[in-house]
């Protein structure tokens, strides 16, 4: 498969949302298929959006997951994984709303970041989740958070 180019997207500039005061923000219409038989969107859906909130934040940082999953000459390929993840529901959301997704980094560890997602309408909490993520090798070893993805998330801590 041939590996995506980086300028493929240049035509859609706000795809992957934007970083406002330190904080990633993406957009989210709640779909159908997002709902359980009741009409409210369905808890997993959160789940969901928090993973693409997570991507499109490194993304913006300039950390590309194909980069870190490539083959490199200084260390094994790697990826980030969850390891923990606590989520509190406070409101539900409904079919056709547009919601916004979240993402700031609460701190940084030598192998692991503390990241805060939360799901918002028109400025409500509507989900929060506290998540921890590590960075591992495809043979499941934790790597250290060095070079280019330390200096991206020390640069959007909180102060």
């Amino acid at each position: 498969m041939p590996e995506p180019k980086r300028g493929a997207n240049d035509n859609w500039p706000g795809l992957a949302g934007r970083i406002t005061e330190r904080v990633h923000i993406l957009p989210i219409r709640v779909y159908f298929e997002d709902t359980d038989f009741s009409g409210l969107v369905y808890h997993a859906s959160y789940i969901r959006w928090f993973e693409r909130g997570r991507s499109d934040f490194l993304r913006l940082l300039g950390i590309h997951h194909s980069d870190l999953i490539a083959s490199g000459r200084q260390q094994e390929p790697a990826t980030f994984v969850v390891r923990r993840l606590e989520v509190d529901y406070h409101r539900p959301a409904r079919i056709d709303e547009v919601l916004e997704i979240h993402t700031g980094c609460l701190e940084i560890g030598p192998v692991a970041l503390w990241l805060e997602q939360t799901a918002v309408r028109d400025n409500e909490t509507l989900c929060r989740a506290r998540v921890q993520v590590v960075l591992v090798s495809r043979s499941g070893k934790p790597q250290r958070l060095t070079g280019l993805v330390h200096k991206a998330f020390q640069s959007v801590l909180p102060n």
